[in-house]
């Protein structure tokens, strides 16, 4: 049987209102999770669901540049922390000081409160010299692994587990902490555990950091 016969087009599948509107409610209530964890571990089937969905994201060529790294040593996670603690006293530095006390009140990560954490890495290597669709676009494998990310985000909520993504930790000193090949890079740090409670809406702005802004301030025709 030739790839071609098992890979034939076929109808596509329409959706209920219901299933519509559930996809919908999915990424309205999706939320970055910092200080809500349970101890509870993810349950393994739970877990393997969740990893199937990012599996399934988009990738640039069919390269799926993306690995995924488990993490549940608490030795590891504190590195880590340490890691962030010493780039979140930068960070803070950065913003102007009538913000510094507001931004140090902010919880911006949950590494060792959360169970897990999960390292998502993107092999640049991966698919070879030339990749179609990277020819002129080089990048596109680290969007691939940020698509990886996202569908995990939302698997992950509606399993009833939250994420966060930690992004506050320099990349550099992550690598050298997971092993990692010259190749590969992190694209991402998260945070994974089962909560009871969510914010309705953005915590920063339920905390009074910034504001979501409307679509229709998003959208422009034919050009800027």
């Amino acid at each position: 049987m030739s790839l071609e016969s098992t890979c034939a087009p076929k109808a596509a599948r329409v959706f209920t209102d219901d299933e519509r509107q559930a996809l919908h409610d999915v990424i309205a209530h999706r939320r970055d999770v910092r200080n809500e964890f349970l101890p509870d571990p993810v349950a393994p089937e739970v877990l393997r669901r969740i990893l199937m969905a990012a599996h399934a994201a988009p990738s640039v060529g069919l390269s799926q540049p993306w690995d995924f790294i488990l993490i549940r040593d608490p030795g590891m996670r504190a590195r880590v922390k340490a890691l962030f603690e010493a780039a979140n006293a930068q960070a803070a530095a950065m913003f102007p000081e009538e913000k510094r006390s507001q931004y140090a009140a902010l919880k911006l990560e949950g590494i060792e409160t959360a169970p897990l954490s999960i390292a998502v890495t993107c092999d640049r290597s991966r698919g070879g010299e030339v990749v179609l669709g990277r020819t002129h676009q080089r990048d596109m494998d680290l969007y691939s692994c940020v698509c990886a990310v996202q569908n995990l985000w939302l698997a992950a909520r509606v399993e009833g587990v939250g994420v966060g993504w930690v992004s506050i930790v320099e990349e550099a000193a992550l690598g050298p902490l997971l092993g990692l090949p010259d190749h590969v890079r992190v694209v991402a740090w998260l945070c994974v555990g089962y909560v009871r409670d969510l914010f309705d809406g953005p915590e920063l702005e339920a905390r009074g950091w910034a504001r979501a802004r409307a679509l229709d301030a998003h959208i422009r025709e034919e050009h800027w």
